[in-house]
């Protein structure tokens, strides 16, 4: 397999914080800089990545291997390419370990330098394989700024610091709603949770991601944010969490080379 860089995981400790948004905005994001980008959707159970990145299916198999499907400058796989849309995958844990191996060390990924792997909720078997099974350059850890989400997402961040995976950062969405008509910001969720959850576990701060109709509008559509609307509130949040992150790999990793491991 052609070598990767480094593999960066996005999670979260609760469903419905938009950890998934958050993975494809970020993916788009960094391909747009100049980077060369993967992204596996190991939500096995709920596979929502191909939706939101405007993809259908897979490229043919080469060689018995997969190719994953390509767009925005982001390569990506999913169960989603495997399953029918209303099909439901009814797997116990070893099964699940079985598909995040396949999708790391089965996929014809070629050179990349970052792989972002949108996790699944919660601290259960994915977040275990996934630590266990390649060397995580960092988490991601994603939020709403209210207390019953935050008291989940500092259980995700106590995990990876038991399994020894640095956090780069901690993000929160839907940090406030801005009115599509007279722009005001209302903070449905609370205000401020996530820099203040960041700041009393000494991790960096990605940023606030506002909760805007045209975020939703872009994950239906299969184009994000971050492209459909560069220069809109959210589109430039989600730019400058892109930049933070790099800068939190370069501060940890300095020294890196460009063939840090191979799967």
């Amino acid at each position: 397999m052609d070598s990767v860089r480094q593999v960066v995981a996005v999670a979260s400790g609760k469903g419905g914080v938009g950890k998934t948004t958050v993975s494809v905005n970020l993916a788009a994001a960094l391909a747009r800089m100049g980077l060369k980008v993967g992204l596996i959707d190991a939500d096995i159970t709920g596979p929502n990545v191909p939706l939101m990145m405007g993809l259908k299916e897979l490229p043919p198999l080469k060689g018995g291997r997969i190719v994953p499907a390509e767009n925005f400058g982001v390569k990506v796989v999913s169960m989603g390419f495997l399953v029918g849309p209303e099909e439901a995958v009814i797997w116990r844990g070893p099964m699940l370990h079985g598909a995040v191996n396949k999708f790391l060390k089965e996929v014809e990924w070629g050179p990349l330098d970052l792989l972002l792997v949108d996790l699944p909720p919660g601290t259960s078997d994915i977040q275990l394989s996934l630590s266990q099974a390649v060397p995580l350059a960092g988490a991601v850890v994603v939020t709403t700024p209210q207390d019953v989400a935050l008291l989940d997402v500092r259980k995700a961040i106590g995990m990876f610091e038991k399994v020894r995976v640095p956090i780069l950062g901690l993000l929160e969405n839907m940090s406030a709603f801005i009115c599509p008509h007279c722009g005001e910001a209302t903070e449905i969720f609370a205000a401020g949770g996530g820099a203040q959850a960041a700041e009393s576990r000494h991790i960096p701060f990605l940023g606030s991601i506002p909760l805007a109709p045209e975020v939703r509008q872009g994950g239906d559509r299969g184009r994000p944010i971050v492209l459909a609307e560069p220069q809109s509130p959210a589109g430039r949040a989600f730019d400058q969490a892109a930049k933070r992150l790099t800068q939190e790999l370069k501060r940890l990793t300095p020294a890196a080379p460009k063939t840090a491991w191979k799967l």
